[in-house]
């Protein structure tokens, strides 16, 4: 019968009981993410900085994740032909997401074509608001 010297692991034996063995970084950094409850934080960080691997590289040169908030990623497309192309790759992107992020992280994906120009600045800009014959919007 072998005798255990204390502060030596068991071989055979329960690993890592007491909490002095080492651990590898990667465990380390899961742990300390799950506590601090960043898993979903870190996930989507993820996703945007790999965007051209997740979607590839021409759908990425067209596009680009904006913001995430409550589950809903945002995705900007630079042309309105590219938001109705992504909204009908909207099924695999998702699919592609639940893989990389890890399931329910990303619920849905709201795509939005590019913005418009503001006219709250510049040369067409009055402090009078709307005037008798003014159309446009």
């Amino acid at each position: 019968m072998r005798r255990r010297v204390a502060g030596r692991r068991d071989p055979a034996g329960d690993r890592g009981r007491d909490g002095r063995d080492p651990v590898t970084l990667g465990d380390q950094l899961d742990r300390l993410t799950s506590d601090r409850g960043w898993k979903v934080d870190v996930a989507v960080g993820s996703v945007m900085g790999r965007w051209p691997a997740i979607v590839g590289p021409e759908v990425a040169q067209h596009c680009a994740p904006v913001t995430f908030e409550a589950g809903v990623l945002t995705v900007r497309a630079d042309s309105t032909a590219w938001m109705v192309q992504l909204q009908l790759l909207e099924a695999s992107i998702m699919g592609r997401l639940e893989n990389e992020a890890g399931k329910g992280t990303v619920t849905e994906l709201k795509i939005v074509g590019p913005s418009a120009p503001s006219w709250k600045k510049g040369p067409r800009r009055t402090d009078y608001g709307r005037g008798p014959r003014d159309t446009y919007g």
